[in-house]
């Protein structure tokens, strides 16, 4: 944990976010500035910058996030969507906590 990030705060309890989904690995919660009709973050709980601090050690988290999309996408009533990892600054990342972004219209 990183006491100066939002997503570890959000984590933890101490700023609250209308959570979807919660396992020992992973948050999901929606975007509170929301792209599409459904826009939702999967956020791992171990605090990473940047996918460009990923290294293999990080292979399971990632390829585990990437497939809790596709479920938490489909109980959110979409059948296509997006992802979108955006990483670091210059990459448009906003908060640096690695997270995943997933958005779609819905039915």
């Amino acid at each position: 944990m990183n006491a100066d990030c939002i997503f570890c705060k959000i984590i933890s309890g101490a700023i609250p976010a209308k959570n979807i989904y919660e396992d020992a690995d992973f948050i999901a919660f929606h975007d509170i500035k929301p792209m599409a009709k459904v826009h939702f973050l999967i956020v791992p709980k171990l605090h990473v910058a940047t996918l460009q601090d990923c290294n293999s050690t990080h292979q399971k988290l990632l390829g585990n996030m990437l497939l809790l999309a596709p479920k938490l996408a489909a109980d959110q009533g979409l059948k296509g969507f997006k992802t979108l990892i955006n990483t670091g600054r210059e990459g448009g990342q906003e908060v640096l906590h690695i997270h995943m972004h997933v958005f779609g219209s819905g039915l």
